[in-house]
């Protein structure tokens, strides 16, 4: 309210410059109606004037009611008998009679009000309609006092620091002189301009005669407002404090200090001023009596007996004095807030209320749920209106405090569209739980019960937040379907500072048998800054990180190269994934490829993976969009999994948020937070490494199909949590066993043998050499070329191969990097003399001097049956065609039937080994022995020419 918008009329009046409104809206509160009856006793109490002080001095913080109070004493003076019609004019008149023992006259003998709003005034600079010709502040002062009588004016104009004359002017009147001076100190400031030296030099002379002559003057009366120093953030310079100082020792000497309202006047005056009506009793009865008969068991034993305060004690009353309100807000707001020299006590409360109703107001119109009393945690922190007015009502004086709690408002309780927000989120989450629909905002409003208790630095008893039994308190609602239980459950979540709940939470433990109590600490801790920071993280840059990290995490092995297939994120329209494919340049000649496919576009095993099963299908040149691929068979696809990928997003995102966090300024500068925010990050790093490469559980590659030269896609799917297709090395293994690979050291001469067919003989040996890379029925060659030409050189020198020219002329070779595998002028061909009995090429069965004999190779170059006849060596006995057995398994050795049935096997293979009868053999062999016996075993294998590995299990 302003004084000055009450007394000078505008086409935008407000309401309450009408007599009869501002009665309706004010709340006779002793204090108040106590001083309107010692002014009104003062101006026209005839000779028991001096039963009332002459001068009264309101010296509330802001928002404390003076302005309202100065309204009030105005209307007294100018129309007291609208004034007297309402419920304060009623104690005030009542108030006085009682003060000088009979009825005061109605109209006060018709006082005349000179009101200086100081607060809209400039010094030497009048308003002519309100000052005529003034120009000081005593100039000013007699022309209201006179109203505009220019001859008692100028008679009195140049006594501005005579108290006599003053007096004398006074007298003049002839009539009661209310004087009302609001903000004082707004005008004194601006004395302190170099300009103003000779006004101000007046101007402070007349207040020190003022101050004291009302004194001396029967029927005259004066307030004045002015912030007491202790309690005023006015900025002043030292001759400005001089002055404050002086008028405070005058006014203190000459005057009483007096208050509008006390802080229990609270729920009254909200009442009056936010509500038309009041509620009818049996209303507020049957509300206190609904909430009386839920308050018992264990929340009364655990929550309520556990506060010790009145408003428990006394629940009934408190209801009646608070309603619509909640006695806990209440008490906090008289007890707590108003207590605070910057809380701007009735304009703060009033706002905050206000906003608050009007709020939950609006849910209740639309079917939304709203409490039965409004408590503390009832006030909507998502509606800005309320959540500005807290913060501005002087509670938080500190601005960079102020912007702290803002923050954690939005993030740790409730975002502004209220859909977010930690606390919000809990309950979004909650949906079918047996209160979600009577308390459906059980975790909000504990959490803003928290808020609000904790913005103010320090509470009864130097406390901070708020104890575990208030906030409960906060949640309650009159209904058995959420109890004391319940609410211990809510304030568990809102402590899981690393999981879901309030980033700036505190505990603070329970001492001497108090209750454990809760704090939101604006001070930028790490939870709340990796908090926020995890708020900063878009899903793109999620996903890009995960990108990443697959490719930088990704090892070649075997594998020649490493390829990460991916596309323009933002390019519009979005590319399908063959289309993906389709750019990114996987046809490489003669180089075997892991090719791992950015999961931004490539999932597997979600339902819905057909787009990447098509693309992959097409990159391997199979199906009706088949891309023209001629190397497909020698890359290897690794591929996300989509689950595991949901995984991996949460990771990064922490990743993320850490590294935000670390590379802030506040905490490189802090040693502490530093080391911290370092540790976490690195701990972020290696999660969201692991998260990746288990997210890669799925290899395709191009392999045989059932028929010869039919091609089909094959698939790995890795089932354990330390294997990857990230991991060249893993991947080969699992190729390996599945026929597509060869182990390294296992390509020899009759390995290639194996896998020729009769065409191959007489090729050139440059398309031979392609076959390794194009033909899915030729294995993928770890060491490449180098590998092939050990394996011919291999063959060529046991006699089971020739190299020969175009010509068919032999060609010698002294070793492995003399033979061309790239020239199309050198072909294999077949030997025209057997080998020597005794030469383990020889042994072959595939490979014979009787030239009717064949060797026929399966259509993928295993699982087949091979069978060949003719002369074997002197004795020309006919030699028995040959079958290739090939079976994988695990098998525990800890059961006496299986482990005897694995040693019958073993020694069969051994005794056929032994005897000759097996010409060629492939072994994959993992076995957990004692250490010394791995030592005997690996010495073995070193001799039989291949190389063991040995780990610690």
């Amino acid at each position: 309210m302003s004084l000055f918008d009450a007394v000078y009329p505008t086409a935008d009046q407000p309401l309450y410059a009408k007599p009869r409104y501002y009665g309706e809206i004010t709340h006779p509160s002793p204090n108040f109606s106590s001083l309107m009856a010692q002014v009104a006793v003062r101006l026209a109490g005839g000779d028991d004037y001096t039963r009332a002080p002459a001068l009264w001095w309101l010296d509330q913080n802001m928002g404390g009611g003076k302005s309202h109070g100065l309204i009030g004493l105005y209307h007294l003076a100018t129309d007291p008998r609208a004034l007297a019609d309402t419920d304060v004019g009623h104690a005030t008149f009542d108030l006085a009679g009682q003060i000088v023992g009979r009825p005061l006259p109605a109209d006060l003998n018709a006082p005349i009000c000179v009101v200086l709003a100081a607060d809209n005034m400039t010094p030497g600079t009048p308003i002519r309609e309100q000052d005529g010709p003034a120009q000081t502040l005593y100039e000013r002062f007699l022309w209201r006092l006179f109203r505009g009588n220019y001859d008692h004016y100028q008679l009195y104009q140049d006594h501005y620091s005579d108290k006599s004359k003053i007096v004398e002017a006074l007298r003049l009147a002839g009539r009661p002189v209310l004087i009302l001076i609001d903000e004082i100190m707004n005008y004194v400031r601006q004395l302190s301009m170099q300009a103003l030296g000779d006004l101000e030099i007046k101007d402070m002379a007349f207040l020190r005669v003022l101050l004291d002559a009302v004194n001396d003057v029967p029927h005259v009366a004066m307030v004045v407002v002015m912030i007491r120093s202790g309690a005023d953030d006015m900025q002043l310079d030292s001759t400005g404090q001089e002055r404050r100082a002086e008028l405070e020792q005058l006014l203190r000497r000459n005057g009483k200090t007096a208050t509008v309202n006390d802080n229990t006047d609270f729920a009254a005056i909200l009442r009056r001023r936010l509500f038309t009506n009041s509620a009818p009793d049996e209303a507020v009865s049957a509300t206190a009596g609904l909430y009386a008969d839920h308050m018992t068991g264990s929340w009364r034993s655990k929550v309520f007996d556990q506060l010790a305060v009145r408003w428990v004690q006394e629940w009934r009353a408190e209801v009646a004095r608070s309603y619509p309100f909640h006695p806990q807000l209440i008490a906090l707001a008289e007890q707590e807030w108003a207590n605070l020299s910057g809380f701007q006590r009735v304009r703060s409360t009033i706002r905050i209320f206000a906003a608050a109703v009007h709020a939950l107001a609006e849910r209740g119109s639309t079917g939304q749920w709203a409490p039965l009393l409004i408590n503390i945690g009832d006030l909507p922190l998502s509606i800005t209106a309320v959540k500005e007015s807290v913060l501005s009502s002087g509670l938080i004086i500190d601005t960079r405090a102020q912007s702290n709690y803002r923050n954690i408002a939005n993030t740790d309780i409730v975002t502004v569209d209220d859909t977010s927000g930690s606390a919000r989120n809990l309950d979004l989450d909650r949906q079918g739980s047996p209160y979600a629909r009577t308390n459906p905002r059980a975790a909000e409003r504990s959490a803003t019960a928290l808020f609000l208790t904790s913005i103010v630095s320090s509470r009864a008893d130097g406390k901070q937040g708020a104890s575990e039994p208030e906030l409960k308190a906060a949640s309650f609602v009159p209904d058995s379907s959420y109890t004391s239980t319940d609410a211990d459950g809510v304030l568990s979540e809102l402590k899981d500072v690393d999981g879901r709940g309030l980033a700036a939470v505190e505990a603070i433990p329970g001492r001497r048998g108090q209750p454990p109590r809760l704090f939101l600490s604006t001070t930028q801790t790490l939870n709340m800054l990796v908090r926020a920071a995890r708020q900063s993280v878009t899903d793109e840059d999620r996903d890009e990180e995960i990108a990443k990290v697959a490719k930088r995490i990704t090892n070649t092995g075997s594998f020649k190269d490493k390829l990460f297939v991916t596309a323009e994120v933002h390019s519009a329209p979005r590319p399908t994934p063959r289309e993906v494919l389709e750019t990114a340049g996987i046809d490489d000649a003669r180089s075997t490829r892991l090719v791992v496919l950015d999961p931004r576009y490539f999932t597997l095993s979600n339902g819905a993976d057909e787009e990447t099963r098509r693309g992959i299908r097409a990159a391997m040149g199979l199906g009706d969009d088949r891309m023209p691929m001629q190397w497909a068979s020698s890359a290897v696809f690794a591929v996300a999994n989509t689950h595991r990928r949901s995984l991996a997003r949460g990771a990064a995102t922490e990743y993320l948020s850490w590294g935000r966090v670390a590379a802030m300024v506040d905490v490189r500068a802090d040693l502490e937070l530093q080391q911290q925010a370092k540790d976490k990050l690195e701990d972020a790093k290696k999660a969201l490494d692991t998260a990746v490469r288990r997210t890669y559980q799925h290899i395709f590659y191009l392999g045989m199909g059932d028929k010869e030269d039919l091609r089909r896609e094959h698939s790995i799917t890795l089932e354990h949590s330390n294997q990857s297709a990230l991991d060249g090395t893993g991947v080969w293994t699992r190729l390996v066993e599945a026929d597509k690979a060869l182990g390294p050291g296992t390509f020899d001469g009759r390995a290639l043998l194996h896998n020729l067919r009769d065409d191959d003989y007489g090729r050139p040996l440059d398309e031979l050499r392609d076959l390794f890379w194009n033909s899915p029925r030729m294995p993928l060659l770890p060491n490449g070329e180098r590998d092939l030409q050990e394996a011919i050189f291999d063959a060529v020198d046991k006699g089971a191969i020739l190299l020969v020219g175009a010509d068919g002329e032999d060609r010698a070779v002294g070793s492995p990097t003399e033979i061309g595998v790239g020239q199309a002028g050198l072909r294999l061909a077949r030997p025209q003399v057997a080998p020597a009995r005794g030469d383990a090429v020889a042994d072959d069965p595939g490979q014979t001097a009787d030239p009717d004999s064949s060797t026929t190779a399966g259509a993928d170059g295993g699982d087949s049956t091979k069978s060949s006849t003719g002369n074997n060596g002197e004795d020309g006995e006919s030699q028995e065609a040959e079958v290739e057995v090939a079976f994988s398994g695990m098998v525990s050795l800890r059961d006496d039937e299986r482990r005897n049935a694995l040693r019958l096997l073993l020694l069969k293979v051994a005794d056929r080994v032994d005897d000759g009868d097996a010409s060629y053999m492939e072994v994959l062999l993992k076995v957990r022995v004692g250490q010394k016996a791995g030592k005997e075993i690996g010495d073995l294998a070193r001799e039989a020419g291949v190389r063991p590995t040995m780990r610690d299990v």
